[in-house]
């Protein structure tokens, strides 16, 4: 895919879709300058804070924005909202935009950030004090909230609201030049205090802050709020869709209030949609810092986490993550996906490419009685069956193998078709086995180690004399096995809904953490092709499921493998308690 050409969802009948096309057909855009740079046809954006790390829910969000601007012949800009230097750092900046390119879009020259226009969002605010619009307030943050009233009861005018235009052009410039300590005076639009709209009662629109910048450095001690910035800067960028999610529906009249009363040359449109919640997760910033703080999780990139670099990690491929964003589609009300469909979607993607190996995680030794010592072969395993173009490879087979433990039962029920006392199976692409013995421990009766015999008419899996069998297992040859360390992980929590669980009781969402998450497996033995493969490398292990091969080793060098998503659907949780 050329990196300009960024996927895109195929659903034409969102409601999103519905006014663009409504746009579209009005030449609502096409006729008009488009923005102060002289941008025209649909313009889009992805606007995130850098003061965290991505996830699902912002994944939504690129494949969205990036996908209509795809779609309707446009472009999607991807611009920082770097206006809080408190929280925000470099480390979150590269992140992003690494992720937005793993997922497979890119920006092309329209990178841009908040802090571009510091000057150009000073003179506006400027001009406001000069409309009458605009104040310097120097209520302390408890007195605002206070004057600010509530759902039902309208909001006070400050003492402040008084002051000239010259007295509050003076202030202004003074809370520029430092003359002032940190929430000493801020700048608030002058709108209404009764209206019935909280987020119109004359909010703040600048605050002073003594904390140098990433960007701008020691420039400024006084940066602009989010409701003033995130609409001048769609404006100045010509962005003609501006796409947020619905917790941003009520501060939409502040957004055109903003625009309107400046008379900007672009006028973007606000449209909201419902936000991705998916259960068994928390989508929080707040909180998913908390567990990486906490030490619940080993970090940002921990396979639990719902962050886009945790899902990479986890061996999330991006076609999975957009075909999930592309299936969930967009809806004006809130609601919450299965985690099952997103990993559905993985597993189909994977069960289409990714090669098979076989690993044996829980290794039982077999020893091949009446084969040759000494003697070596090789067979030719399918790399997957699902794509024939894949080939085969050379797997060696000997006298002695690993099979899984859980493939040999000593006293089987009915209907058992694995291996057994006096039974039978397929070793894929191999042999047909006996088992004739079976060696315990003397003191723990655990078994050791079964012994069996080969059927040397059954070469390549398949008997010549027409005898069939119902089992099929895995193997490793032991000599040539590779010892490895399989980390499997599961949910982080044990309820669909962590953030609500614990509401009636005292419990926090903390409470519900699944104490089985993660297990690590330190007796795995894998087929020699696995011995140096790339990390990364994404691979299904015969009838485990998908594993990638981890950025890590351990501490004695082994390969450490982490599983991405089992064969089959659904999962078995523990009772909630």
């Amino acid at each position: 895919m050329d990196k300009n050409e960024a996927p895109s969802s195929s659903g034409a009948g969102d409601f999103i879709r519905a006014r663009i096309h409504g746009d579209i057909a009005q030449k609502k855009h096409s006729e008009s300058p488009g923005g102060e740079r002289g941008d025209r046809g649909i313009v889009t954006r992805f606007p995130p804070e850098p003061n965290g790390f991505l996830h699902i829910g912002h994944a939504k969000s690129i494949c969205l924005n990036f996908g209509l601007a795809r779609e309707f012949g446009g472009r999607c800009h991807l611009r920082f909202d770097d206006t809080n230097p408190a929280k925000e750092e470099q480390i979150y900046i590269d992140s992003i935009m690494n992720d937005i390119k793993w997922l497979g879009f890119d920006w092309g020259a329209h990178l841009y950030y908040a802090s571009d226009y510091f000057e150009k969002l000073y003179e506006y605010a400027v001009t406001l004090i000069k409309m009458g619009k605009a104040y310097v307030c120097g209520l302390s943050p408890d007195e605002m909230k206070k004057y600010r009233g509530t759902l039902t009861e309208p909001g006070i005018e400050s003492p402040s609201r008084s002051r000239s235009i010259d007295e509050n052009l003076r202030l202004f410039e003074h809370m520029r030049q430092g003359k002032f300590k940190d929430g000493e005076y801020v700048l608030r639009a002058k709108i209404d205090m009764t209206s019935p709209n909280i987020n119109m009662r004359d909010p703040a629109i600048y605050r002073i802050k003594h904390i140098p910048h990433l960007r701008s450095g020691h420039s400024w001690c006084i940066y602009p709020m989010y409701d003033f910035t995130h609409c001048l800067s769609d404006a100045i960028e010509g962005i003609t869709h501006s796409i947020c999610t619905l917790e941003f529906e009520d501060h939409r009249p502040l957004y055109d209030w903003v625009l309107d009363t400046l008379n900007t040359a672009c006028h973007p449109q606000q449209i909201e949609f419902a936000r991705l919640n998916i259960n068994y997760t928390v989508m929080s910033k707040r909180k998913l810092l908390e567990l990486v703080q906490a030490g619940h999780v080993s970090g940002w990139d921990d396979p639990r986490m719902p962050t886009i670099a945790g899902l990479k990690r986890r061996g999330y491929t991006p076609e999975s993550i957009r075909d999930f964003c592309d299936r969930i589609g967009v809806a004006k009300a809130n609601s919450t996906v299965d985690y099952a469909l997103l990993e559905h979607c993985v597993r189909e993607h994977l069960n289409k490419t990714a090669l098979r190996r076989m690993a044996v995680l829980d290794p039982l030794r077999v020893v091949v009685t009446n084969y040759p010592e000494g003697v070596e072969e090789e067979f030719a395993v399918p790399n997957n069956p699902e794509d024939p173009s894949a080939g085969t490879r050379m797997v060696p087979f000997n006298r002695e193998i690993f099979i899984e433990r859980d493939d040999f039962m000593e006293n089987p029920p009915k209907k058992y078709f694995r291996l057994c006392p006096g039974g039978e199976i397929r070793l894929a692409s191999a042999y047909y086995i006996r088992c004739t013995e079976v060696i315990k421990d003397n003191t723990t009766g655990v078994i050791q180690e079964i012994r069996c015999t080969y059927d040397p008419e059954t070469k390549g899996g398949w008997s010549k004399d027409g005898r069939k069998v119902k089992g099929t297992s895995h193997w490793v040859s032991a000599p040539h096995a590779v010892p490895a360390q399989v980390k499997l992980y599961d949910r982080l929590f044990i309820c669909p809904d962590p953030d609500t669980a614990g509401n009636a009781t005292e419990k926090t969402y903390l409470d519900f953490i699944n104490p089985s998450s993660l297990l690590v497996n330190d007796t795995a033995q894998l087929e020699p092709s696995l011995a140096h493969i790339p990390a990364g490398t994404r691979v299904q292990f015969m009838r485990q499921g998908y594993f990638i091969a981890d950025t890590e080793k351990t501490s004695d060098g082994r390969q450490v493998f982490i599983k991405t998503v089992g064969l089959k659907e659904g999962w078995v949780n523990t009772a909630v308690k």
